[in-house]
Order: C-alpha cells, then structure tokens, then sequence
C-alpha cells in the first residue's frame, strides 16, 4: 500500500477575483472546479490546474477574508510547480516581469533548474525544471501560455517544522515515505523524502528544520494544507492504518470528486490523503470544467441560497 505522490495544495486567498485573474491569465492554469469550501459555504473553494484536472496538477484557494499570513515554522513555505526545460525558466522570467512580477534570480536546487517567485499576495512559488518528460503532460489548449512552457503540476513542496524526528518518524513509520537524500539551502540541510516507488519532484517533500523561530500565522498568501494521492481501492485500508496506529485523524470525509483522511503530523501541518478518483468529471463534461458553480450532492438543496452569496469573479 504506497501513497503515490502529490495530490493537491491548498491556499488562502482573500481577493478571489484577482487570485482567478493570476492563476489562469497570468501562469495559464485551467479553472477546473469553481465549488465552495464545504465547511463554509460562503467560501469559494478554487481548483486551478492542467488542462484535464490531473491529480497532483491542483493548486486550490479558500476565498477568506483574512489578513495576510503570518510567515514561521509549522507550514508548508514553497511550493513547487513543474516546467519542461530551462529554457521555460527564461520565457517566465520575462513573463513574469511584463506582468509586474519580480522573480528571484534563477538557481540550481537540488540538481534542479528553479526560478522563485510570489503571487500578489505572496504565496511563495517556485517553477522547477522537470527531466522526466512525456508524463503527465495535459495541457489546456485555452491557455495564454504556449504548451511548451504550461505549468505540468506540482512539486516538490518544502516544509518547515522546528524539529526533525516525529515528523520524519510519521513520514517514514505511517506514511511510507522514503528519504532519499539531503543538501544544504540557506547554511541549512534540507531532507528530501520521495513518495512511492518512483522518483521526481511531483512525489517529493522537502523538510527542512527551523527551530527558534515563530510559528506560522495562516492567513493570505499561505498554504492551509497539502494532499498526498491514492487510489480509491487503498483509501479504506489508509483510514484503518491512521486510527491503528494512533494517528489522530478526520476519519473518512467525501468530498464528492475525491475521498479524503485529514491529520496533523507533529510539527503542526495539516495533511490530507486523497484519492484520485472519482474525479473532476463526475458531475461536468471534461469540456466545460469550471465554467460554472459546482456543488456536491448534499448541498445542491442550497444552491440558491449559496449563489446568491458569492461575489462573482
């Protein structure tokens, strides 16, 4: 039973228009899903992502209006999306700055080609240059980006924690993940756990350990949560190995297009295991995600009241 890579991160917005304006006019991601949060429903949840909503392509918002985040420990502080080449990198970069974005100078981490870079409201962001070629290549034929330079999914995700072993206890000991190797980032040692048997930075987390400092404040321009992939057959068997293993947890949530197990590992990062089915089409032709609001059975009965509630992008 192994978790095979990213499944989705999700963030906080509190500017829903401009967070729709950015992320499909100016990176080019597909609106995939526009839904509510469905513990509070006066939230847009957002799906942006490839162009046929692959699991691990998903960078989603909760539209809250919160103040912004408040960086430090305990929290998800980079995440990764994947490009073709570094020739990619340079066609951003100048993107990037046509469209008042000032990225960081491009670097080599990890062996990898990176340009590092923040929305308008500062998520923290970094385009990576992918080798493994030909896998998971959707992209969205509407997009502003030429497909030789669209943004193919995430990874890998840094995470910082004030201290290293009950996490990497979790991630070995409860998740499976492997460790696979270290380096050095900023005077610290950075540990790069690989999820599944396969490598590539679409199934890494890369833990690095602040100790001494604040712990984060989550409000806008920060992750609320990242998700791990597995397929629907192993979902109840991965509900069983938490409470077994005295993994405190959500127990079996369904979000209609995903099934979900959420928890804390103990540094303080709230992490979701997903599944990949049954997926975005389940209640939209492929055609025409996203174009319209999207609810889940249970809260069809609302629609109107919900509708009526939501600020249109």
């Amino acid at each position: 039973m192994q978790l095979h890579g990213i499944h989705h991160v999700t963030a906080v917005t509190a500017h829903a228009a401009e967070n729709h304006c950015f992320y499909t006019q100016v990176l080019g991601l597909r609106l995939v899903k526009k839904t509510v949060n469905q513990d509070d429903v006066s939230a847009y949840h957002l799906f942006y992502a490839d162009g046929v909503g692959t699991p691990g392509s998903d960078l989603t918002f909760f539209d809250w209006p919160a103040p912004p985040e408040q960086r430090g420990t305990r929290s998800v502080i980079r995440t990764g999306l994947r490009v073709d080449s570094p020739a990619a990198l340079d066609w951003w970069r100048e993107r990037l700055a046509k469209h008042a974005v000032t990225p960081d100078e491009p670097t080599i981490r990890d062996g990898r080609a990176v340009l590092d870079f923040e929305d308008p409201e500062g998520q923290r962001l970094s385009l990576v240059v992918d080798a493994e070629t030909g896998v998971d290549q959707h992209p969205w034929e509407q997009s502003a980006v030429p497909p030789e330079h669209q943004i193919r999914g995430l990874g890998p995700l840094m995470l910082s924690v004030p201290q290293a072993a009950r996490t990497d206890r979790v991630f070995r000991e409860v998740l499976n993940l492997q460790a696979v190797r270290t380096y050095e980032l900023a005077a610290r040692t950075v540990q790069v756990y690989q999820i599944g048997p396969q490598p590539g930075p679409g199934r890494e987390l890369h833990l690095v350990v602040e100790a001494g400092g604040p712990a984060s404040r989550q409000g806008a321009g920060g992750v609320h949560h990242l998700a791990l992939r597995t397929k629907l057959a192993d979902y109840d068997a991965w509900a069983a190995r938490l409470t077994g293993l005295g993994m405190p947890n959500s127990g079996p949530v369904d979000r209609f297009w995903f099934r979900s197990l959420y928890f804390r590992e103990p540094g303080g990062i709230l992490f979701e295991i997903a599944t990949d089915e049954p997926g975005f089409t389940a209640d939209e032709p492929a055609a025409t995600l996203g174009q319209s609001l999207s609810l889940p059975p249970f809260l069809e009965p609302r629609r109107r009241e919900i509708e009526a509630a939501l600020v249109p992008l």
